[in-house]
């Protein structure tokens, strides 16, 4: 089984702005937010998607 076409996290400045019912991870500036991101990447066997300059998520296609 495999997961496609979902997202599997999601990395924010501003957790407000992100709904639940996924991973959140919370970053304190955009430095760490671009860190998480990346290493989430890899782990998750995924792609990190920046959608506004306060979230990144990760998907696998």
């Amino acid at each position: 089984m495999t997961i496609e076409k979902f997202i599997l996290a999601a990395i924010t400045t501003n957790p407000s702005k992100v709904p639940s019912g996924t991973a959140v991870f919370h970053c304190h500036d955009k430095e760490e937010l671009e860190v998480v991101a990346s290493n989430l990447e890899a782990i998750l066997d995924g792609i990190a998607h920046q959608l506004t300059e306060e979230i990144f998520i990760i998907v696998r296609h």
